[in-house]
């Protein structure tokens, strides 16, 4: 990894923030988005004690807004010439349906979109570095997931559960899409994702109530972080995958999700309306 730049969201704490401490002890160059300042600030300083002279950078905006996901993926494609590996690893899980200023279901927009539009903006720059890889964290919670073309944004009905798995389907899907994509443009581009396991991190803390206590009380049994991110850092680095694509990953090896993740018309159908949700070409 030395040398390379490897772009992370998700990266001021837990899993995120692990696989950016160790690609950056590896000789890799961070650059990382967040949304709390202060988190990322400690974040940057951490990665530049050790790692120094990389030039680490952090990006701050809210990955649940497409005008910020894009302004985001604007100012790192901008500032970087070649991507050598991408991290799509933002994610929450939301106790109540909330609507961002676009109008789409935040777990919708931030698990699924951010990914999406990041993705996209940023491809010219990981096909630029002739042999890239595209990582997204995804989850076995896919399994409980169903997507329902006709209700995108769960207006009709609203598990905070239900969606979670959902959003973790589309990642398991785009990721398949996207793989057959740059395979058939021959773009020396690979993308996989993964199952980290049930870590304990802030995940969830940004709910109250029965939801809270309910994350806390499980935590308890949970993986630690780094336990969490090794097929984070097994994807972005390994010479094992080199050239692999497509692929759902559980503790490093590959596996074979749901039925529903390996609908090839349904990973079709979601490309195309994410892009015209998100006014890019398709």
């Amino acid at each position: 990894m030395q040398g390379k730049t490897v772009v992370v969201t998700g990266a001021t704490s837990g899993i995120g923030e692990v696989a950016a401490d160790r690609l950056a002890q590896k000789g890799a160059r961070i650059v990382f988005v967040a949304r709390d300042e202060a988190r990322g600030e400690a974040t940057l300083k951490h990665l530049n004690a050790i790692a120094p002279g990389a030039a680490h950078t952090a990006h701050y905006g809210d990955l649940t807004r497409l005008s910020e996901m894009k302004r985001i993926a604007g100012e790192i494609a901008a500032a970087n010439r070649t991507i050598d590996v991408l991290v799509n690893n933002a994610g929450a899980m939301f106790a109540t349906r909330q609507e961002t200023g676009d109008g789409l279901e935040k777990t919708f927009a931030l698990n699924h979109m951010s990914y999406f539009v990041v993705t996209n903006l940023l491809l010219d720059r990981l096909k630029a570095a002739g042999s890239a890889r595209v990582v997204s964290t995804a989850s076995d919670a896919h399994k409980v997931g169903k997507i329902d073309f006709d209700d995108l944004q769960s207006t009709q009905r609203y598990s905070a559960f239900g969606e979670y798995g959902t959003s973790k389907l589309m990642n398991i899907l785009f990721t398949r899409e996207l793989a057959r994509r740059l395979k058939e443009a021959g773009a020396g581009v690979t993308a996989n994702c993964l199952h980290p396991g049930f870590v304990a991190t802030r995940f969830g803390d940004n709910n109250k109530g029965l939801m809270s206590f309910t994350f806390g009380l499980a935590k308890n049994f949970a993986l630690t972080p780094e336990q969490g991110a090794q097929t984070i850092i097994y994807l972005a680095s390994s010479p094992e995958v080199e050239g692999k694509s497509g692929g759902y990953y559980v503790k490093s090896a590959a596996t074979t999700p749901s039925r529903a993740a390996q609908n090839a018309a349904d990973a079709a159908r979601l490309w195309a309306v994410s892009a015209k949700i998100a006014g890019l070409g398709g």
